[in-house]
């Protein structure tokens, strides 16, 4: 299933300042039964979100009409838990593109990559100077460079860079998840098995 390309990302963040965001709190298991990519957003953050009987919280952020944007700032180690894909299909639902945090889970990392959603690790130090911007001015904007590895608080200027693997890079670049990956090189492929005896 292929995806949006990813190239320079200039936007808006949401604030999550939570250390260790297990899966099972992205999108808790009992939204676990459809198989499809789709719909997952509405039941991100489940629980943190929504009341019992459904009315939202009114002090959780994604309910906070201040924030906005397509780039979701977590804690340190977000993503830990269980290996479940649903967590990833579930930020890139409801329209992140982009999650940052100074350390994540290598599943969840993956799992990002796999489906369009660029996980951005930063030190400590830099994750705090976000949260700082995001607190001054709810709206201030982040660049989140892919091609060069690097992400930038517009407001001050300051950046960092982060590392990406290459193979995943160039997909992210193309929009191409690992099946249209080998879709493209299709021909290649072929080249490959006509000349390589068994």
């Amino acid at each position: 299933m292929a995806y949006d390309k990813f190239n320079i990302l200039t936007s808006s963040a949401v604030p999550l300042p939570i250390e260790n965001v297990d899966t099972d709190q992205i999108i808790p298991a009992r939204f676990l039964k459809a198989t499809e990519r789709k719909g997952f957003g509405d039941n991100l953050f489940r629980d943190w979100r929504y009341n019992s009987d459904g009315t939202p919280k009114e002090q959780f952020v994604l309910n906070n009409p201040i924030y906005s944007g397509k780039i979701l700032v977590g804690g340190k180690n977000f993503g830990s838990g269980s290996s479940r894909e649903h967590a990833a299909w579930a930020v890139y639902d409801y329209g992140f593109r982009c999650v940052v945090s100074s350390f994540f889970a290598d599943i969840f990392r993956n799992n990002c990559l796999n489906i369009g959603v660029l996980p951005v690790q930063v030190s400590p130090e830099f994750l705090d100077k976000i949260f700082k911007a995001i607190e001054a001015d709810p709206k201030a904007e982040f660049e989140v460079n892919l091609p060069e590895e690097k992400i930038t608080i517009l407001a001050t200027g300051e950046s960092e860079g982060f590392e990406i693997n290459g193979y995943k890079k160039d997909n992210m670049l193309n929009g191409f998840d690992d099946i249209d990956y080998l879709l493209n090189i299709q021909d290649d492929i072929e080249k490959y098995a006509e000349n390589t005896p068994l």
